[in-house]
């Protein structure tokens, strides 16, 4: 099993939002037996908060599941389940090195490295502006999900 963390500040906007479009991939995909998916926060302002209210109405529009969302904080014993934690922004990927004391390991990445954006996920807590979020981190899944498959050798 290939197991995928997305990690942000708080688990409530960005994260889980990704581990939501990136389950409804691998359901539409069928590739939910080969890999699973999840979010944490590197802080622990909201554990066991469901995701803010921007984050349920833009996954809603988009006929996204959001069952089973609820914040965590990433623990240390993350980095030993997880063959991917991938942070939504720089500061997020420092706080993975931080608790992790990984510094620069390659299971640690940030998204949108992975698309032709190169930058950070804006956090839509402080912009307000969910649809771009939604945009950036559908493309980011996206992404990820082809490497997977690649490096894993995964059939399409």
């Amino acid at each position: 099993m290939i197991n995928v963390l997305f990690v942000c500040l708080g688990n409530i906007c960005r994260s889980p939002m990704a581990e939501a479009l990136f389950r409804d991939m691998l359901v539409k995909e069928n590739l939910t037996n080969q890999i699973t998916v999840d979010s944490a926060a590197t802080s622990s302002w909201h554990i066991g908060d469901p995701p803010h209210k921007g984050t349920l109405t833009i996954l809603k529009k988009y006929s996204v599941s959001t069952e089973g969302l609820v914040g965590r904080q990433m623990k240390q014993d993350d980095f030993e389940n997880f063959d991917y934690i991938v942070g939504m922004d720089t500061s997020n990927v420092k706080n993975i090195y931080q608790l992790t004391g990984k510094t620069n390991h390659p299971k640690i990445l940030r998204l949108l490295d992975l698309t032709e954006h190169k930058k950070d996920v804006p956090d839509p807590y402080y912009t307000g502006d969910f649809q771009e979020t939604y945009d950036l981190v559908s493309q980011g899944c996206r992404a990820l999900l082809e490497k997977i498959r690649e490096e894993h050798h995964l059939q399409k």
